[in-house]
């Protein structure tokens, strides 16, 4: 474990100034990165936390903003704004590809090896951005088995791990099974983890304002879907000390 350096940064995506989270370990040497997308919610100390933990274990992490440096706590607020933007594949990528942009220019990322990790709305940008056939060495989503359009799919260029709660009522079966059928009918090296008894974003903790109906925290599964994105990087994104 490394100590870390942190900063926020601006930049301009979807007509709005979004404020993004740096996070960078320790030294001068350039280093893999990872690309982190929040929770529709938007930019919480949450993504903020991940991105300190995956500099800590060396990588140069962004995490990224969707909502112009704001947190929508109001469910309609952020399913106004969420749901138009998961329909528009060209803003999900204008969104990742403003992200990314910012996080090659850091200095310390090595711009050949860098990961998409990504929750919810986050990892659909994240996999938007693997099927416009961006460089990445792997995409880790949870919460996020969106599909894309007709035969896009082929442009993603590296292995694509999924994860997801077996009672998740926004990401049933059946959108679990179109996008394994998508995956599998592209020749793409996909895995996909089912966590047993968990809902939609199992993985965040507990918030103080309303939430959608099926979201639910679920901490035995939400410590192994972290440790299964650390695996996931530590296999295909390693660090280089």
């Amino acid at each position: 474990m490394t100590a870390v350096t942190t900063r926020a940064v601006e930049y301009s995506a979807d007509g709005l100034t979004m404020i993004g989270h740096l996070a960078l370990p320790a030294g001068v040497d350039r280093r893999p990165a990872v690309l982190l997308g929040p929770e529709g919610t938007g930019l919480s100390d949450v993504e903020r936390g991940r991105a300190d933990a995956l500099a800590e274990r060396g990588y140069v992490a962004i995490a990224f903003d969707l909502h112009g440096g704001r947190h929508l706590g109001d469910p309609e607020e952020m399913l106004a704004r969420c749901l138009p933007l998961l329909a528009d594949p060209e803003r999900m990528r204008e969104i990742g590809h403003a992200a990314l942009a910012v996080l090659r220019a850091e200095a310390r990322t090595d711009s050949e090896r860098i990961a998409a990790v990504g929750y919810g709305t986050g990892g659909a940008i994240g996999l938007e951005l693997g099927r416009d056939g961006v460089d990445l060495r792997v995409i880790g989503t949870v919460n996020a088995l969106t599909t894309g359009r007709p035969g896009e799919a082929a442009r993603i260029r590296c292995p694509v791990w999924v994860g997801v709660g077996s009672e998740d009522p926004i990401m049933p079966p059946a959108q679990r099974d179109a996008f394994v059928d998508e995956m599998q009918a592209a020749g793409v090296d996909w895995r996909l983890v089912v966590y047993g008894g968990a809902l939609h974003a199992f993985h965040h903790p507990p918030v103080d304002h309303p939430v959608v109906p099926g979201v639910g925290y679920h901490p035995q599964h939400a410590r192994r879907a972290w440790r299964d994105v650390v695996a996931l990087l530590d296999e295909c994104l390693p660090v280089t000390q």
